[in-house]
């Protein structure tokens, strides 16, 4: 099973048919898709000039595509680096639980594939990342500042944002839920 940066080769490899590179690119989507994986190839397919089905597209655009994508997951990854190690200071000083933990490959989920953030992935994940290591959690989106977040039936993960349309992280709104504020249109917690 080839790992991300494997699959990132074959997207730059001139060498490969274009088909096999756009293949290569949503293969990268199996190891880090922030909004989801359809949502991300959506997102990554309109910022970048892609047809969703077309197999001949132009590998420039699937190059910029991944670059933005690579971005991302930088991003992401010195933001896990950081978090493990505040980690193993707390377990060191005798704090065992923490405030929260990612579950899944979707960072940042899209609660509807077709309602992204705007701008790029690096970007929104970068105010994300600002949100989460904030002092106080805010009480509205953390990525688009959207005051105004909804609970849609059966929303187990959490509050959705009316703005941008993801799934706002527990630690990012962490003071609202404590209080029972979530917007005009939500529901309390």
């Amino acid at each position: 099973m080839a790992g991300f940066r494997s699959l990132a080769v074959q997207v730059r490899d001139a060498s490969n048919d274009r088909a096999l590179r756009r293949h290569s690119l949503r293969r990268c989507l199996e190891r880090f898709a922030p909004y989801g994986h359809r949502a991300t190839w959506w997102h990554l397919c309109d910022r970048h000039g892609i047809g969703p089905e077309d197999r001949g597209c132009d590998p420039l655009r699937l190059v910029a595509a991944l670059e933005e994508l690579e971005d991302a997951r930088g991003v992401w990854l010195a933001y896990e680096r950081q978090f493990a190690e505040r980690r193993r200071r707390e377990k060191h000083v005798g704090v065992r639980t923490p405030e929260w933990a990612w579950s899944g490959a979707a960072v940042v989920p899209c609660a509807d594939p077709g309602v992204r953030p705007e701008g790029a992935l690096g970007e929104v994940l970068r105010r994300l990342v600002r949100a989460l290591e904030a002092e106080e959690p805010g009480t509205g989106c953390p990525v688009c500042g959207e005051a105004v977040l909804r609970w849609p039936a059966g929303a187990g993960r959490g509050p959705v944002c009316g703005g941008c349309g993801i799934v706002v992280p527990p630690p990012a709104l962490a003071g609202a839920l404590d209080e029972g504020v979530v917007g005009a249109a939500g529901r309390a917690a």
